[in-house]
């Protein structure tokens, strides 16, 4: 058996390559020269007195901390499940209008899309800064941050999924007499529909994560337990928090998975 020779490199592909190789090593250096890090203060003996106080303590959790702990973390869920529940409807109507086979006129599109971009650009957390001089420091704070930055994600793997339909069928209906409620209804969202949920169970795991950290500015969520226990310096209930937040996030990662498994 006789091996194909591989095909010799040209000095301009060798070049090229060089050229990528010394800007990528200069970035980096110049990045790192550029940061004002104290690397006496990194490694110094405070530092690692520090450590050595605070991560025994937060290895050893306080378990008496559980039932206010689980308490929280239950608020945490229930701003990412209800963000993400309104964000997997609005996004909906934008991600139609965003899509190239559904909406011809290009003005129309640039806007969908523009939208969604727009969205897309904000940080939950300066969402929930917003949200939090708007409405006041609650849990809906949250639920409004996560929904709105969900959008933006959302939409625009909506469109995507949209835009990857088979048009023949759709096109078949329509030939056959079909209203276009009737397309929409039944050559257009059967199709999309498992692609739907799929990415609405994604979102749901992200806006999980998201959400733990949001009680820190104010909007509700286990967050909020995270910035008392830091102020008090009680390090062994930032690890049961800590311990929480794992098993939890797990446990989603692992549900969704298999649900989004089974769905598509």
């Amino acid at each position: 058996m006789t091996s194909i020779p591989k095909p010799k490199r040209t000095w301009k592909q060798i070049t090229v390559r060089w050229i990528i190789a010394v800007a990528v090593a200069t970035l980096y250096l110049w990045v790192f020269t550029s940061i004002d890090v104290k690397w006496e203060r990194v490694f110094s003996e405070r530092t690692i007195d520090n450590l050595d106080r605070v991560i025994p303590q937060m290895l050893s959790p306080d378990f008496g901390a559980f039932g206010k702990v689980m308490e929280k973390m239950m608020e945490t869920l229930f701003i990412a499940y209800t963000g993400t529940l309104m964000a997997s409807i609005l996004a909906v109507p934008i991600a139609f209008l965003a899509a190239s086979n559904m909406v011809k006129n290009r003005v129309l599109r640039s806007i969908g899309s523009g939208i969604l971009s727009g969205i897309r650009t904000f940080p939950e957390l300066l969402l929930a800064l917003i949200f939090v001089a708007a409405v006041g420091p609650n849990p809906f704070a949250g639920v409004l941050a996560i929904a709105i930055n969900s959008i933006g994600m959302l939409g625009k793997l909506y469109a995507e999924a949209i835009e990857a339909i088979e048009m023949n069928v759709v096109e078949a209906m329509s030939a056959n007499g079909a209203n276009k409620t009737q397309t929409l209804f039944y050559g257009i969202i059967p199709q999309i529909i498992p692609q739907f949920l799929s990415y609405a169970i994604y979102r749901f795991e992200i806006d999980v994560r998201a959400s733990t950290i949001l009680g820190i500015i104010g909007a509700g969520g286990i967050g909020t337990l995270i910035t008392i226990a830091v102020a008090n310096r009680n390090w062994s209930e930032i690890g049961m928090i800590l311990l929480v937040i794992i098993v939890v996030v797990v446990l989603i990662d692992y549900l969704s998975a298999a649900i989004r498994k089974r769905i598509v």
